[in-house]
Formats: structure tokens, sequence, C-alpha cells
């Protein structure tokens, strides 16, 4: 077994960080820890537990589950920065308006 699968396999840490333009030593700062932590993370030498997720998606502007499953240079970036500023209210209301939308494409289909 190698060591991203024992540590939880790949994620996409790196890819986020570089994509909010900050540093190792900037997202370090930002969630309390120390630089080489983050290397640490972002090649797979200790794994994303959920403490750290619950720290780094906040800062990234993510959720843990893009930060984990999807590099956000194959999103789409107008919706990532819709979402990166919306408040917890705002974005249930996003999703909200999203499930209606696509309720409503499928209703109207024969």
């Amino acid at each position: 077994m190698d060591d991203q699968a024992k540590n939880g396999g790949p994620n996409y840490l790196r890819e986020w960080r570089t994509f909010r333009n900050m540093t190792q030593e900037q997202l370090a700062k930002e969630i309390g820890t120390a630089p080489n932590v983050i290397q640490y993370l972002e090649t797979g030498e200790r794994g994303l537990s959920a403490k750290w997720l619950r720290k780094l998606a906040p800062a990234l502007k993510t959720t843990a589950g893009l930060l984990l499953d999807h590099d956000p240079h194959t999103l789409d970036k107008d919706l990532l920065d819709i979402w990166g500023r919306a408040d917890d209210r705002q974005k249930r209301q996003i999703s909200d308006i999203a499930q209606t939308i696509t309720r409503t494409g499928t209703d109207n289909l024969p």
C-alpha cells in the first residue's frame, strides 16, 4: 500500500491553495499551524483527517468534499467565486435556488 492510500488517498489541497493564491506559510498562519505541516498534508505524508478538513476548507473558501475530490482548476470559476463570497445563509439560498432550477428543468421534459 502506498503512502497516499495509507493516509486517506489523494487530495487537492495544493491545487486549492495555489488556486486561492496562498503560500504554504500564509495557509499555515490562517489555520494556526506550521508551514511544514501544510507540506506534509499536501504530499500525503500526513492524512487529511476531519480535524484538518474543518480548518482548511473554510480558509480556502471551499468545502471538505471539494478539497478532497476536485481540482479547482477544472471547476467553473464564477460559481466558485460566488460560493466563496457567500455566508452560510446565502449558501443555503443558492442551494435552494439551484435545486429549484434543476427540478423545474426536469419537470418540463416529455
